[in-house]
Parts: structure tokens; C-alpha cells; sequence
């Protein structure tokens, strides 16, 4: 079950063109599936249910963003006069869907803690 529909994306990122449709519901359950992998969802949990909703859709904006453009997502760019040299490097090349630290944190996922343990041996134990 996706958390968004294509109204939510559309009401966040713009109209998606109709030869979309169906890419984008698959990327919609794409993103739900991502997302039932690392959140313990509460379906009567209604602000959790908001939150997965817009996280499913900047996933999804992210990835139709970075096939549909050659500038976004650039993460490193390079250039120089002399020798007419450009380089460019992407930070989601390939459209994958990801969470980024903040929605992670929105989710309450990815956040650890360090532990420390008093090391020894034998009866010295305590």
C-alpha cells in the first residue's frame, strides 16, 4: 500500500505528465515497500501516516527529478577555461530512492548511540 498518491506529489512538486502515471504509482509503492522495510507503521497513527506521505513523495520527486534533468543533483561540479575541461558528479545518478538524514530522523530511523563497557576478567568482574 503506497502512503501517497500522485494528487500528493503533484499538490508538492507540480503536474506530472500522464505518460508518467504509471512510473510514478510504481516508484509510489516502490517507496512504501523502502519505507515498511525500516518503519514499524501504526496505521491509526495519523501524524506518522503524514509523515510516511511526504517522505514517499520527495523520495519519488527525487528520483523523477534526477532521469528527467541534466543539473540536478549535481553534488560536485569542475571546470576550467584552458584545456576546456567540465567535470560533474551526481549524487543520485541512477534515480535510486533514498532516505535522506533529515527524513530518517523524521521517521525516528538511523538514530544510534555509542556504548562503553569496562573491560576485564574473572572474579574482578562487577
Amino acid at each position: 500500500m503506497a502512503y501517497a498518491t500522485i494528487d500528493d506529489l503533484e499538490a508538492r512538486y507540480g503536474e506530472v505528465p500522464s505518460e508518467l502515471s504509471d512510473r510514478v504509482d510504481a516508484l509510489l509503492e516502490d517507496a512504501a515497500t523502502i519505507l515498511d522495510a525500516q518503519v514499524v507503521v501504526d496505521i491509526s497513527d495519523q501524524q506518522q501516516l503524514a509523515r510516511l506521505r511526504l517522505v514517499s513523495c520527495s523520495m519519488v520527486n527525487r528520483a523523477l527529478q534526477a532521469a528527467e534533468s541534466d543539473a540536478y543533483g549535481i553534488s560536485q561540479a569542475s571546470m576550467t577555461a584552458g584545456s576546456y575541461t567540465q567535470s560533474m558528479s551526481y549524487a543520485n545518478p541512477s534515480g535510486d530512492l533514498y532516505l535522506t538524514g533529515t527524513e530518517k530522523r523524521m521517521l525516528g530511523i538511523g538514530t544510534g548511540y555509542i556504548l562503553s563497557l569496562r573491560a576485564g576478567s574473572g572474579r574482578d568482574c562487577r
